[in-house]
C-alpha cells in the first residue's frame, strides 16, 4: 500500500536523521505524566522543536527506535481518520521487536491536518500507549474541542514565540544588569527584539531583508492555510480589510460595530456576525489575542469591546507600515504576552476602564492581586499624569491593590506605585507583585 510506505519512509527518516541542535526553551514538559501531551500555539513559534527537547530527553531512557515521530505536515502525508491506524502497522511491520507498543512514544506534530484524528489518539490512549504528544497551530481544535473529544486524558501547554529571555539566550547573550556596560548591550537587544519580534527561525537569519519577508511567509499561511482553507472563507476582501484593522488597533478596543460601517461605506457587503467569526478565527489559529473589560457582571464583560494584541511585534511590522515608529504599541504587546506566558491557569487578565483605563489588572481567582500600567516614556507631564490617573482609579476601585507602572527605562518612583523598567520585568525570575507577601497585595473584590 502506498500510504503505509510513505509512513515507513518517514518513520525509517527520523531514526536515520539526527536531532537538530536545540536551545532550551522555558516550558517544563512532564515525560512520565500518564496524559496526552498537547501542545498548541502560532505557527513556527517552536512547538516542533519543544518536541525535539523531549524526545532528546527520552532517548537516554529508551532507544531511538521506541519514538514514533510523524509530521503530518510533510506534503507527502495525506491521511483519512480511518487511515491513521496504518501508522501503528507500518511501525510494527518495521520494528517486530518493540511489539510491546505501551512502552514506546508517539509524537504527532500538526495532527490537526487530519479530520478526526482525536477518535485516532483516544484509542490510541485508551488500548496502546499512555506515552502520546500532539502538536497543533489551531486553538480551537486543541483547547474547547479536545476537552470534549479526550475526556479528561490530556494536558494542555501554550506555546508563544520566543520571550525575551529565550531570545537571549537563542543569541548567546547572559544578561547582565548591574553594570552600565551590560544594560546598554541589553536595551540594544531589547530593541531588536521589540521590531523583530520572538519567532525561533528569526534569530539565525543574518539580515532584515530576509527576516521580514520570512515573517510575510508567515502571515500569508496563517491567513490562506489556517484561516481561509479551515474556516472556508470565501469573502477576501472583507478578511483583508478586517485583519488590517485589528493590526492598526492592536492595544486597543476594537469596535466590529465601526469596522462594520467602514466595509459598507466602501462598498463591502458582509454581515456583522461574519466579522466577529473572523475575529474568533484570528484568535484561533493565535495570530490575535483578545482581552476582556473588567466588570463585576459576567455579561457587561462578554459585552464590553475587548482590546486586541497581535502575537509578534515582528509579525505586525511585517505586515503593517505604521506599527515599528510607536515603541510604546511594541511595549505593551510584549508585556500582555509575558503575563500569557508566566501567569498560572488560575490567573485571569482583564483591562480596566472607566474615567481612566489601566491597561492590565490580575486577578486571581476572586483576588484582584495587581493593577499594571505601560509607558514607554513618562518624559510628557500629560501622559505622565494620564497613566498614574489610571493606575489610582483602578488601585481604589480594588480597594488600594498594589499598582505598577512597568516603562522602558524610567525608573524614578511615584508616590504609591512601583514603577520597574521593562528588563526588570521581562528578566525578573517572578512578577514584582508575587514578591509581595498575600496580605499586603490582595484585597477580596
Amino acid at each position: 500500500m502506498k500510504k503505509k510506505y510513505i509512513i515507513k519512509t518517514l518513520l525509517k527518516d527520523f531514526q536515520a536523521s539526527t536531532l537538530p541542535p536545540i536551545i532550551t526553551r522555558d516550558y517544563q514538559i512532564p515525560i512520565g505524566s500518564g496524559k496526552i501531551i498537547t501542545l498548541i500555539g502560532a505557527r513556527r513559534s517552536g512547538k516542533s522543536f519543544l518536541l525535539y527537547q523531549l524526545v532528546k530527553q527520552l532517548t537516554a531512557r529508551v532507544t531511538k527506535q521506541q519514538i514514533i515521530f510523524i509530521n503530518f505536515e510533510d506534503e507527502r502525508l495525506e491521511l483519512q481518520r480511518q487511515e491513521l491506524d496504518l501508522v501503528i502497522q507500518a511501525y510494527l511491520e518495521l520494528y517486530p521487536q518493540y511489539h510491546e507498543l505501551s512502552q514506546c512514544y508517539f509524537f504527532f506534530d500538526e495532527i490537526q491536518n487530519v479530520a478526526g484524528w482525536e477518535k485516532f489518539i483516544r484509542r490510541l490512549y485508551d488500548t496502546i500507549s499512555q506515552n502520546i504528544f500532539i502538536t497543533g497551530s489551531n486553538a480551537k481544535m486543541l483547547s474547547s474541542e479536545i476537552a470534549t473529544a479526550l475526556r479528561g486524558r490530556s494536558l494542555s501547554y501554550t506555546v508563544y514565540p520566543l520571550s525575551f529571555k529565550e531570545s537571549l539566550r537563542f543569541q548567546s547573550i547572559t544578561p547582565e544588569l548591574e553594570t552600565t556596560k551590560g544594560r546598554a548591550y541589553l536595551y540594544h537587544a531589547l530593541e531588536r527584539y521589540l521590531h523583530d519580534g520572538g519567532f525561533p527561525e528569526l534569530s539565525l537569519l543574518p539580515n532584515q531583508d530576509l527576516k521580514r519577508k520570512t515573517l510575510q511567509e508567515y502571515y500569508q499561511v496563517m491567513l490562506f492555510r489556517d484561516m481561509v482553507e479551515r474556516y472556508q472563507i470565501t469573502n477576501m476582501t472583507a478578511l483583508k480589510f478586517f485583519l488590517k484593522r485589528l493590526y492598526a488597533s492592536s492595544t486597543k478596543q476594537i469596535s466590529i460595530n465601526r469596522i462594520y460601517n467602514e466595509l459598507k461605506s466602501v462598498g463591502i457587503r458582509i454581515g456583522k456576525n461574519s466579522l466577529y467569526d473572523f475575529l474568533e478565527h484570528a484568535e484561533s489559529i493565535f495570530m490575535f489575542g483578545t482581552l476582556k473589560k473588567y466588570a463585576y457582571k459576567i455579561s457587561t464583560q462578554e459585552l464590553s469591546e475587548k482590546k486586541v494584541y497581535a502575537i509578534d511585534n515582528g509579525l505586525t511590522n511585517a505586515v503593517s507600515f505604521h506599527f515599528s515608529a510607536d515603541l510604546g504599541k511594541a511595549l505593551e504587546q510584549v508585556v500582555f504576552w509575558e503575563l500569557k506566558r508566566r501567569l498560572s491557569d488560575r490567573d485571569t487578565i482583564f483591562y480596566y476602564k472607566n474615567q481612566f483605563e489601566c491597561d492590565f489588572i490580575i486577578q486571581r481567582e476572586e483576588t484582584i492581586s495587581a493593577a499594571i500600567q505601560v509607558c514607554y516614556q513618562l518624559d510628557e507631564p500629560k501622559t505622565k499624569q494620564r497613566e498614574i490617573k489610571g493606575l489610582h482609579q483602578a488601585s481604589q476601585n480594588f480597594k488600594s491593590v498594589q499598582g505598577f507602572l512597568i516603562t522602558y527605562d524610567n525608573e524614578e518612583p511615584i508616590e504609591g506605585i512601583q514603577v520597574i523598567s521593562i528588563l526588570e520585568f521581562l528578566l525578573g525570575e517572578c512578577f514584582p507583585w508575587e514578591s509581595v507577601s498575600l496580605d499586603t497585595r490582595a484585597f477580596p473584590i
